[in-house]
């Protein structure tokens, strides 16, 4: 009988046939937004002239003890310590403007909507993306392309907090599955803490009608992940964006903090899944920024707030050179992202144009 056994497993080898093998070779996409995160947190932690404003911090001594210290690479640690601890060592963090690093938007609305368009679809659209108004997304998303190519079909999904973003994909064009709001996992094959979540979700209390939990979006694509092992995965965490629009510093900053969390709780799930081990590239930005002078429109964004254009954009994983926090002078842009997705799976459909080429994320 051992005999057998060896001759059968020599056999696989030999005519190619693999046991358990899921097509190892093909990337792995892992998209993440968060809503509003400013540049100027993302790279130098708490905001001096904010972290003992009582105006907008209720308990200053926790969040000094939490996030405060002189150097703003020590509060950038402090606050984001996945980021800047790990996927430092082994990524790219562009958009320190203070270095001369630049990511921006080229859509001129400077909100939400136009921004979430303009990272999936890879170009901007002032003419019919003007508003947050529940309007399907006439442009075609890089999840919608993906959807229609044979290897990814049924092989994509989006999650995200904010009740928009099944408009915002098109779901009902797309064919690309949207949890999103405050819907509830759906199927005939929920896993246990799906199903958890689904008892869970409509009896927490969110502070927003339009906006759930980031932890409820986080866990639902997480298992997700776990189950279906989807090739391309689209996250969009919301709370930093409605916690900053109520003036709202100290909750804003646990926020950034913990999805800095979750993120890492993502990145290791994927290296130990065989599925996903090795294979698999983050790519993680923002839909806007916002503003800082003066300085209640750290609240704010629009396109009447100065510099709520200037976004950044981190990457990390499969074929990603290991650069760092870029410290040259270089201009990225938000339409640039969908086009590297594209380029990361293969997809024949062209995103790209002469003016938003894919990030070179290797190296040259």
């Amino acid at each position: 009988m051992k005999k057998l056994f060896k001759y059968l497993f020599l056999y696989l080898i030999f005519t190619g046939v693999t046991v358990g093998a899921q097509d190892d070779s093909d990337t792995r996409v892992v998209l993440i937004t968060m809503d509003g995160l400013r540049w100027q947190d993302l790279f130098s932690g708490a905001d001096p002239l904010l972290v003992t404003n009582k105006e907008y911090v209720n308990d200053t001594t926790d969040l000094k003890e939490r996030f405060w210290a002189v150097n703003p690479k020590d509060r950038r640690e402090a606050l984001m310590p996945f980021i800047w601890n790990e996927v430092a060592q082994m990524g790219q963090i562009h958009g320190n403007r203070n270095l001369g690093s630049k990511v921006d938007l080229t859509n001129k609305m400077w909100f939400s909507y136009p921004g979430y368009n303009e990272i999936l679809t890879g170009k901007a659209d002032d003419a019919r993306i003007d508003s947050n108004d529940k309007i399907p997304n006439p442009n075609t998303t890089i999840l919608e392309v993906a959807n229609n190519d044979p290897r990814y079909n049924g092989k994509v999904a989006a999650f995200g907090s904010w009740d928009v973003f099944p408009y915002i994909v098109n779901e009902e064009r797309s064919g690309v599955p949207v949890n999103a709001g405050f819907e509830l996992a759906k199927g005939d094959d929920l896993t246990y803490r799906e199903k958890f979540l689904n008892e869970l979700q409509p009896i927490v209390p969110s502070p927003w009608s339009t906006v759930r939990l980031d932890a409820f979006t986080h866990h639902y694509a997480l298992e997700h992940m776990k189950k279906a092992h989807p090739k391309l995965v689209y996250i969009a965490y919301g709370e930093t964006d409605d916690f900053a629009h109520e003036g709202d510093y100290e909750a804003y900053l646990k926020s950034a903090n913990t999805t800095d969390t979750l993120i890492k709780e993502l990145w290791d799930f994927t290296q130990k899944d065989p599925y996903y081990r090795n294979n698999t590239l983050f790519i993680i930005s923002t839909d806007h920024g916002r503003g800082t002078n003066p300085l209640e429109t750290w609240k704010n964004h629009g396109n009447k707030v100065p510099d709520a254009g200037g976004v950044w954009v981190i990457l990390f994983g499969k074929n990603v050179a290991a650069k760092g926090e870029i410290i040259k002078e270089e201009q990225l842009y938000s339409n640039q992202i969908a086009p590297t997705i594209a380029n990361a799976l293969e997809l024949k459909e062209d995103v790209t144009s002469p003016k938003n080429k894919s990030i070179e994320i290797s190296e040259n």
